[in-house]
């Protein structure tokens, strides 16, 4: 398999949605490790795993609830990013098998408003770190961070992936110091032998992090995409969980710690508390460093993701195969001034709205998870037709209703059993205040749509079919649609 060198590679990356060809693949799976260690060994992490404590939870059974819903949340994350290399594709516009070339925009628009929510919390806490590393106000702060991370989505790819290794190796180092500092002084040994176990609070840890995890899943591939057609999807599976779930753990578990032994010391005041723990100067000055380094590579990820996002929307309404370059920069500019205004908006009251809208985003985030693992790995067994993907009027339609509808079932059965600050469900109560939505949001669809669509597999090609093989892509779509007239006619999907 031909693949250029990295000196012939453009630094400054240049597609957006369209194929990634064989000639142009390059790295090893490492990279994904790297890339989801950095992006999780950082503030926000840490603020969501110190919640598990300030929301009510005890040390030891909140560490517990935190490594569970890693692992599964990190499975269904990975299972997204193992897509990657196959495809060559970013991630969401593989939803246009499930829900149709033009029906695929509505997860779209939601992925859209989840990068803007998530990007504004941590530009107001990279804010602070920059304010007090340069001695500006923390709005000019907010300001400069942005501008860092408008390069960085600019660049694209490479960059991305130099600063997820970058991040990995500083974040290593600054969590090993800050672990040593904050456990120096205290019986941990006694802290986690007080246990008061809830089923409540139990469940309230494992969705804070399966919900981290699960947020990922919409642009886990965009990361993936540049590897060999060859990297087998074990090698990268294992590479993406092992990265993030190690890296938010680690996080998470520092949150905990820090919350059951601050107090309200901590809540409120994180970046301050953190860098607070390494004294003065320049240990100081390090951790505001690594705090806006980490902030910075999870915020560029979700800058980058949206401008995929929006160039799926935008060609699939238009019938294209990509967006310039100039309304790629578009995309992104458009995006962080939102977050910007979000931000300098909402920086006085963080920790209180990003619980809250963490744990209402399973509701919208789990259900297209469940419809597009279960569509790739067991219904399409991997056989996507990646033309037709480009093409409203081709194999997979400008609408596929049964994935629509099913993905509407799995978000309004999740309604009974979500608790947060926006909604608390009618069965809430009866659990005892514990939060089960995303279990249902998972199971429900995926069950619902492998049951809708087994038996009928007119849509699904013998083989993959690649951008190479445009000419059997058309014959065999051509086929398709000349047999489902009825679907023709309403602009459905054949399935």
């Amino acid at each position: 398999m031909a693949n250029t060198t990295s000196e012939s590679r453009p630094f400054a990356e240049r597609r957006t949605i369209d194929y990634i060809p064989d000639s142009e693949r390059h790295g090893r799976p490492v990279s994904q490790f790297t890339l989801w260690l950095g992006a999780n060994l950082q503030i926000t992490a840490i603020v969501t795993g110190a919640l598990a404590v300030v929301l009510g939870g005890d040390v030891f059974w909140s560490l517990v609830g935190l490594a569970i819903g890693q692992m599964l949340g990190g499975a269904v994350m990975a299972l997204h990013g193992a897509q990657g290399p196959a495809l060559g594709l970013p991630q969401m516009i593989s939803s246009r098998v499930q829900f149709g070339v033009w029906g695929a925009t509505l997860p779209l628009v939601l992925v859209c408003l989840m990068y803007v929510g998530f990007s504004a919390g941590g530009t107001v806490l990279a804010g602070q770190a920059i304010a007090q590393l340069s001695g500006i106000t923390p709005t000019s702060g907010v300001l400069v961070f942005a501008a860092l991370v408008l390069l960085a989505a600019v660049l694209g790819y490479r960059l991305i992936h130099g600063l997820g290794r970058l991040m990995s190796l500083v974040g290593v180092v600054a969590f090993v110091y800050l672990f040593a500092r904050l456990l120096a002084n205290h019986d941990i040994a006694a802290l986690l032998a007080i246990r008061h176990f809830t089923v409540a609070d139990f469940l309230l840890a494992m969705s804070l992090s399966a919900s981290w995890q699960i947020a990922y899943g919409p642009y886990v591939a965009d990361y993936s995409r540049y590897l060999p057609r060859a990297t087998s999807t074990s090698r990268t599976f294992w590479a993406v969980w092992l990265g993030s779930v190690v890296g938010s753990q680690a996080s998470m578990t520092f949150g905990v710690f820090a919350a059951a032994l601050a107090g309200q010391a901590f809540a409120g005041h994180e970046v301050t508390y953190v860098v607070g723990l390494g004294g003065g100067g320049i240990a100081a000055a390090l951790l505001y460093f690594a705090i806006a380094l980490g902030k910075l590579t999870a915020t560029t990820l979700n800058a980058y993701g949206c401008v995929m996002s929006v160039a799926t929307i935008a060609t699939g309404l238009a019938g294209r195969r990509s967006i310039s370059a100039a309304m790629r920069t578009g995309c992104i500019v458009g995006m962080l001034a939102i977050v910007v205004w979000i931000a300098l908006a909402g920086q006085h009251a963080f920790l209180k709205a990003f619980s809250s809208f963490i744990l209402f985003l399973l509701a919208f985030f789990t259900p297209w998870s469940a419809i597009n693992l279960v569509d790739y790995y067991c219904v399409t067994k991997e056989r996507y037709d990646v033309p037709a993907l480009y093409d409203p009027n081709g194999r997979y339609g400008r609408f596929n209703f049964t994935g629509l509808v099913v993905y509407a079932i799995g978000v309004l059965v999740q309604m009974p059993f979500i608790a947060t600050g926006f909604y608390t469900g009618p069965l809430v109560g009866a659990l005892g205040g514990a939060d089960i939505s995303w279990i249902v949001g998972l199971a429900v669809p995926a069950l619902l749509y492998y049951v809708a669509v087994r038996g009928n597999r007119a849509h699904v090609p013998d083989r993959l079919i690649l951008p190479g093989d445009a000419a059997a892509s058309v014959a065999a779509a051509s086929a398709t649609w000349r047999t489902q007239p009825a679907a023709r006619a309403a602009g459905e999907s054949p399935r």
